[in-house]
């Protein structure tokens, strides 16, 4: 799915990127929390915490695991995130940087188009995800501690 520049406008440097980002009605009987998938970010579990939304994902290739968290406005999420390389050490393990998603209503399920950029960059990324139907986000089942995005460790595939 591609974002219309109306959508996910993007602006100046540093945390101004995403600041043209309107934020409209939640789409009737939805919610921010839940499990998303996309091909290469793989699952993203989110919740609500303390007033803010928190989600943790693990790369589909099993390279990385991330973190997130920000306020939501109606349907947009403002966040922040720090990636993490499995078997990283050093400065190059770990990037960080900001975001934002907008809620939308596909065509069956819920959707977000989101945006992201590293830290002291300008340059935006794409981060486009569906809401899985039938999976119960679980935050604890993605740590980097080569479990899949599902919780299950190879060793039990039997």
């Amino acid at each position: 799915m591609a974002l219309a520049a109306t959508a996910l406008g993007c602006s100046g440097g540093g945390g101004a990127k995403f600041a043209n980002v309107k934020a409209g009605e939640m789409p009737a009987g939805e919610s921010w929390p839940g499990v998303y998938f996309n091909p290469v970010y793989g699952y993203l579990h989110m919740i609500e915490q303390g007033g803010n939304i928190v989600g943790r994902w693990k790369r589909t290739d099993g390279s990385h695991w991330g973190d997130l968290s920000g306020t939501a406005e109606g349907n947009v999420l403002h966040f922040t995130w720090n990636e993490h390389r499995i078997g990283g050490v050093g400065p190059s393990a770990e990037s960080k940087g900001t975001g934002v998603f907008v809620y939308t209503m596909g065509e069956k399920f819920g959707e977000l188009a989101g945006q992201y950029a590293l830290a002291d960059s300008d340059q935006v990324g794409e981060w486009h995800c569906i809401k899985q139907s039938g999976l119960k986000p679980d935050l604890d089942s993605i740590n980097g501690k080569g479990t899949d995005n599902m919780g299950v460790t190879p060793d039990q595939w039997k």
